[in-house]
């Protein structure tokens, strides 16, 4: 018998059913750990995690038989170091590419396009028309190029932008360049998109030198990790007026609601809700399947996380 704990019920009337020799267990992260029998605690080898529930590894130490965790989330470098010696984790890549590119398009739109003036001048009952930024014939840099920066890039490309690939490493082949070329590639780059995870190599790598490469107005936009941008430096250069950002992930985050962020010229800020749109559940409910289908059968996992050294 192989016991596997997943976040939402139901999921075999909409997918088929389980595999023989399958129980499973639901839990949501949020109702009490009691309406889980210590009989279920002790059996469950695999672990789909619940979503956006902050506490939910408060269940891990009461989980001996844990082999494997599945998260539904791309990034995993918190939850990563609480794991227990010896059981595998798996990320939620993929899930999030579309909602997070969408999300994307529309800081870059909303920005160029001044959409949070006109919301204000519709408020105050003003009607002061004149010419913006647009998307098209822009060149935007996409910062960390992988699924989500694809699925960025396809949508950029509808928009009839430009796009320049950076990730880690370069791919000629690919036409991507490596992060060590940002300075040469930022003084004529429009928007610098990044959607990097955070890891040590990342943390902080978009700072005051990149920042002060790009021109005057240019647009920076983080849908990633709030680490990876320098806030420090990214103030200072809104607060002057010289670029704009638009950051639906901060550093801090939560942003304080007296944060200067939240005030400076040119920044428009959501709340970490790339992710959240109506894509994500039927998506997340396919890779669950998926994934309890393997395990049930001793197959590998769909998108290992590589073991921290």
């Amino acid at each position: 018998m192989t016991d596997v704990l997943i976040p939402w019920p139901q999921l075999d009337e909409r997918h088929g059913p389980w595999p023989d020799g399958t129980r499973v267990h639901v839990w949501d992260g949020r109702t009490p750990t009691a309406q889980l029998s210590a009989e279920a605690l002790d059996a469950v080898s695999l672990w789909v995690m619940p979503y956006a529930v902050a506490d939910a590894h408060r269940l891990l130490d009461r989980l001996p038989g844990l082999r494997a965790v599945q998260s539904l989330s791309a990034g995993v470098e918190k939850l990563q170091p609480l794991l227990p010696a010896g059981v595998a984790l798996h990320n939620g890549r993929g899930l999030h590419d579309a909602s997070t590119a969408e999300h994307a398009l529309g800081l870059i739109l909303a920005a160029q396009r001044e959409l949070p003036r006109w919301v204000a001048d519709q408020a105050a009952g003003r009607w002061e028309p004149h010419f913006t930024r647009a998307l098209a014939d822009s060149r935007v840099a996409i910062v960390g190029y992988g699924s989500i920066g694809e699925a960025l890039e396809r949508r950029l490309l509808a928009c009839e932008a430009e796009v320049v690939r950076v990730a880690r490493r370069a791919r000629p082949d690919s036409g991507v360049h490596a992060v060590e070329e940002l300075p040469a590639l930022l003084p004529d780059v429009d928007i610098a998109v990044l959607t990097l995870p955070e890891t040590p190599g990342t943390t902080g790598l978009f700072g005051a030198r990149e920042l002060a490469a790009l021109p005057d107005g240019a647009l920076v936009v983080n849908v990633g990790r709030g680490r990876t941008l320098d806030t420090a430096a990214l103030l200072a250069e809104t607060t002057a007026g010289r670029l704009r950002a638009a950051l639906d992930v901060t550093d801090p985050e939560p942003l304080p609601g007296d944060h200067p962020l939240r005030h400076a010229p040119g920044v428009l800020l959501t709340p970490h809700v790339g992710g959240g749109a109506a894509s994500f559940r039927p998506r997340a409910e396919r890779l669950i399947v998926e994934q309890v289908r393997r395990w049930a059968a001793g197959e590998e996992l769909l998108h290992p996380v590589p073991a921290q050294a």
